[in-house]
Protein backbone atom coordinates (compact mmCIF):
# COMPACT_ATOMS: atom_id res chain seq x y z
CA UNK A 1 0.00 0.00 0.00
CA UNK A 2 1.36 3.43 -0.91
CA UNK A 3 1.84 6.09 1.76
CA UNK A 4 -0.87 8.30 0.24
CA UNK A 5 -3.37 5.46 0.04
CA UNK A 6 -2.63 4.57 3.66
CA UNK A 7 -3.01 8.22 4.68
CA UNK A 8 -6.42 8.38 2.98
CA UNK A 9 -7.66 5.20 4.66
CA UNK A 10 -6.30 6.27 8.03
CA UNK A 11 -8.11 9.57 7.57
CA UNK A 12 -11.30 7.76 6.54
CA UNK A 13 -11.25 5.63 9.70
CA UNK A 14 -10.73 8.77 11.80
CA UNK A 15 -13.50 10.75 10.13
CA UNK A 16 -15.95 7.82 10.31
CA UNK A 17 -15.17 7.33 14.00
CA UNK A 18 -15.64 11.01 14.72
CA UNK A 19 -18.52 11.96 12.41
CA UNK A 20 -20.15 8.67 11.44
CA UNK A 21 -20.58 7.28 7.95
CA UNK A 22 -23.19 9.86 7.00
CA UNK A 23 -20.80 12.59 8.10
CA UNK A 24 -18.04 11.33 5.83
CA UNK A 25 -17.59 14.00 3.15
CA UNK A 26 -14.82 13.68 0.61
CA UNK A 27 -13.71 17.28 1.24
CA UNK A 28 -13.34 16.55 4.97
CA UNK A 29 -11.48 13.34 4.23
CA UNK A 30 -9.11 15.17 1.89
CA UNK A 31 -8.36 17.73 4.59
CA UNK A 32 -7.84 15.00 7.21
CA UNK A 33 -5.50 13.02 4.94
CA UNK A 34 -3.70 16.08 3.56
CA UNK A 35 -4.46 15.22 -0.07
CA UNK A 36 -6.66 16.55 -2.86
CA UNK A 37 -10.19 15.29 -3.47
CA UNK A 38 -9.06 14.31 -6.95
CA UNK A 39 -6.46 11.95 -5.51
CA UNK A 40 -9.11 10.29 -3.35
CA UNK A 41 -11.32 9.68 -6.39
CA UNK A 42 -8.30 8.43 -8.30
CA UNK A 43 -7.66 5.74 -5.69
CA UNK A 44 -11.22 4.84 -4.69
CA UNK A 45 -13.51 6.03 -7.55
CA UNK A 46 -16.53 6.90 -5.40
CA UNK A 47 -17.87 7.12 -1.85
CA UNK A 48 -18.97 3.44 -1.68
CA UNK A 49 -15.45 2.49 -2.74
CA UNK A 50 -14.02 4.58 0.09
CA UNK A 51 -16.30 2.83 2.59
CA UNK A 52 -15.47 -0.68 1.35
CA UNK A 53 -11.72 -0.04 1.48
CA UNK A 54 -12.01 1.71 4.85
CA UNK A 55 -13.78 -1.35 6.23
CA UNK A 56 -10.98 -3.63 4.97
CA UNK A 57 -8.35 -1.24 6.38
CA UNK A 58 -10.02 -1.25 9.80
CA UNK A 59 -10.07 -5.05 9.77
CA UNK A 60 -6.41 -5.28 8.79
CA UNK A 61 -5.45 -2.79 11.49
CA UNK A 62 -7.33 -4.81 14.11
CA UNK A 63 -5.48 -7.92 12.94
CA UNK A 64 -2.18 -6.13 13.54
CA UNK A 65 -2.89 -4.93 17.08
CA UNK A 66 -4.32 -8.29 18.15
CA UNK A 67 -1.41 -10.26 16.65
CA UNK A 68 0.90 -9.85 19.66
CA UNK A 69 0.52 -10.35 23.39
CA UNK A 70 0.58 -7.20 25.48
CA UNK A 71 0.71 -8.18 29.14
CA UNK A 72 -1.19 -5.06 30.22
CA UNK A 73 -3.92 -5.69 27.65
CA UNK A 74 -4.50 -9.30 28.63
CA UNK A 75 -4.10 -8.85 32.34
CA UNK A 76 -0.50 -8.20 33.41
CA UNK A 77 2.30 -5.67 33.03
CA UNK A 78 5.02 -5.73 30.40
CA UNK A 79 4.88 -7.01 26.83
CA UNK A 80 5.65 -10.68 26.40
CA UNK A 81 6.60 -12.87 23.46
CA UNK A 82 3.89 -14.11 21.05
CA UNK A 83 2.26 -17.36 22.09
CA UNK A 84 1.14 -20.47 20.25
CA UNK A 85 -0.92 -21.80 23.18
CA UNK A 86 -4.60 -22.01 22.02
CA UNK A 87 -6.20 -20.52 25.15
CA UNK A 88 -3.83 -17.55 25.14
CA UNK A 89 -4.29 -17.05 21.40
CA UNK A 90 -8.05 -17.02 21.87
CA UNK A 91 -7.85 -14.55 24.75
CA UNK A 92 -5.49 -12.18 22.97
CA UNK A 93 -7.60 -12.26 19.78
CA UNK A 94 -10.56 -11.02 21.82
CA UNK A 95 -9.12 -9.12 24.78
CA UNK A 96 -6.69 -7.00 22.76
CA UNK A 97 -9.77 -5.28 21.33
CA UNK A 98 -9.97 -3.67 24.79
CA UNK A 99 -6.90 -1.45 24.89
CA UNK A 100 -7.08 2.14 26.04
CA UNK A 101 -5.14 3.37 23.00
CA UNK A 102 -6.29 6.00 20.48
CA UNK A 103 -5.89 3.63 17.52
CA UNK A 104 -7.97 0.90 19.17
CA UNK A 105 -10.68 3.31 20.29
CA UNK A 106 -10.82 4.84 16.82
CA UNK A 107 -10.87 1.46 15.10
CA UNK A 108 -13.63 0.05 17.31
CA UNK A 109 -15.74 3.19 16.97
CA UNK A 110 -15.36 3.25 13.19
CA UNK A 111 -16.28 -0.45 12.96
CA UNK A 112 -19.42 0.26 15.01
CA UNK A 113 -20.37 3.17 12.76
CA UNK A 114 -19.93 1.06 9.62
CA UNK A 115 -21.92 -1.79 11.17
CA UNK A 116 -24.77 0.59 12.05
CA UNK A 117 -24.73 2.14 8.57
CA UNK A 118 -24.97 -1.29 6.92
CA UNK A 119 -28.54 -1.48 8.25
CA UNK A 120 -29.42 1.16 5.64
CA UNK A 121 -26.80 0.36 2.99
CA UNK A 122 -27.17 -3.08 1.35
CA UNK A 123 -23.99 -2.52 -0.73
CA UNK A 124 -21.89 -2.30 2.42
CA UNK A 125 -23.70 -5.20 4.11
CA UNK A 126 -22.00 -7.95 2.08
CA UNK A 127 -18.51 -6.62 2.82
CA UNK A 128 -19.34 -6.25 6.49
CA UNK A 129 -20.78 -9.77 6.62
CA UNK A 130 -17.61 -11.16 5.03
CA UNK A 131 -15.40 -9.33 7.54
CA UNK A 132 -17.54 -10.53 10.43
CA UNK A 133 -17.51 -14.12 9.15
CA UNK A 134 -13.71 -14.07 8.91
CA UNK A 135 -13.47 -12.88 12.51
CA UNK A 136 -15.88 -15.58 13.72
CA UNK A 137 -13.89 -18.19 11.79
CA UNK A 138 -10.65 -17.06 13.45
CA UNK A 139 -12.19 -17.33 16.93
CA UNK A 140 -13.79 -20.67 16.04
CA UNK A 141 -10.39 -21.96 14.93
CA UNK A 142 -8.91 -21.24 18.36
CA UNK A 143 -11.92 -22.85 20.08
CA UNK A 144 -11.62 -25.93 17.89
CA UNK A 145 -7.99 -26.32 18.93
CA UNK A 146 -9.01 -26.13 22.58
CA UNK A 147 -11.99 -28.50 22.18
CA UNK A 148 -11.15 -30.75 19.22
CA UNK A 149 -13.98 -33.20 19.99
CA UNK A 150 -16.68 -30.51 19.86
CA UNK A 151 -19.03 -30.43 16.88
CA UNK A 152 -18.15 -27.74 14.29
CA UNK A 153 -21.62 -26.19 14.58
CA UNK A 154 -21.28 -25.82 18.34
CA UNK A 155 -17.82 -24.27 17.95
CA UNK A 156 -19.08 -21.74 15.40
CA UNK A 157 -22.05 -20.86 17.62
CA UNK A 158 -19.70 -20.26 20.55
CA UNK A 159 -17.52 -18.01 18.37
CA UNK A 160 -20.61 -16.07 17.26
CA UNK A 161 -21.64 -15.51 20.87
CA UNK A 162 -18.18 -14.38 21.94
CA UNK A 163 -17.73 -11.92 19.07
CA UNK A 164 -21.25 -10.55 19.55
CA UNK A 165 -20.60 -10.09 23.26
CA UNK A 166 -17.31 -8.36 22.51
CA UNK A 167 -19.04 -5.89 20.20
CA UNK A 168 -21.67 -5.11 22.83
CA UNK A 169 -19.11 -4.71 25.61
CA UNK A 170 -16.97 -2.55 23.34
CA UNK A 171 -19.86 -0.14 22.76
CA UNK A 172 -20.48 0.12 26.50
CA UNK A 173 -16.80 0.65 27.24
CA UNK A 174 -16.33 3.27 24.51
CA UNK A 175 -19.50 5.04 25.67
CA UNK A 176 -18.21 5.22 29.25
CA UNK A 177 -20.94 2.91 30.55
CA UNK A 178 -18.51 0.16 31.52
CA UNK A 179 -14.97 0.40 32.98
CA UNK A 180 -12.26 -1.17 30.85
CA UNK A 181 -11.25 -3.79 33.41
CA UNK A 182 -14.85 -4.83 33.94
CA UNK A 183 -15.32 -5.30 30.19
CA UNK A 184 -12.20 -7.49 30.08
CA UNK A 185 -13.34 -9.46 33.12
CA UNK A 186 -16.78 -10.12 31.65
CA UNK A 187 -15.27 -11.29 28.38
CA UNK A 188 -12.78 -13.56 30.16
CA UNK A 189 -15.67 -15.10 32.08
CA UNK A 190 -17.60 -15.69 28.87
CA UNK A 191 -14.57 -17.34 27.28
CA UNK A 192 -14.36 -19.73 30.22
CA UNK A 193 -18.08 -20.50 30.00
CA UNK A 194 -17.92 -21.26 26.28
CA UNK A 195 -14.86 -23.48 26.64
CA UNK A 196 -16.52 -25.34 29.50
CA UNK A 197 -19.72 -25.74 27.54
CA UNK A 198 -17.90 -27.10 24.49
CA UNK A 199 -16.04 -29.53 26.74
CA UNK A 200 -19.32 -30.74 28.24
CA UNK A 201 -20.87 -31.21 24.81
CA UNK A 202 -17.80 -33.14 23.68
CA UNK A 203 -18.09 -35.47 26.68
CA UNK A 204 -21.74 -36.18 25.84
CA UNK A 205 -20.93 -37.23 22.26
Amino acid sequence: MTDRRRAILTGAARVIARQGVRGLRVADLAAEAGVSTGLIYYHFKDRPGILRHALAFIGDRADRYTAYTTHSATGGGEASAPTSEPRQLLEQTLLLEFQDLPEVRENSTAWGELRAHAVFDPELRDDLAAAGAAWVAEVAGHLAELCPAAAPGAVTAAAERLTALLEGLSVRWLSGLLPLEQARSLLRGAIGVEIGRLGSLSAMN
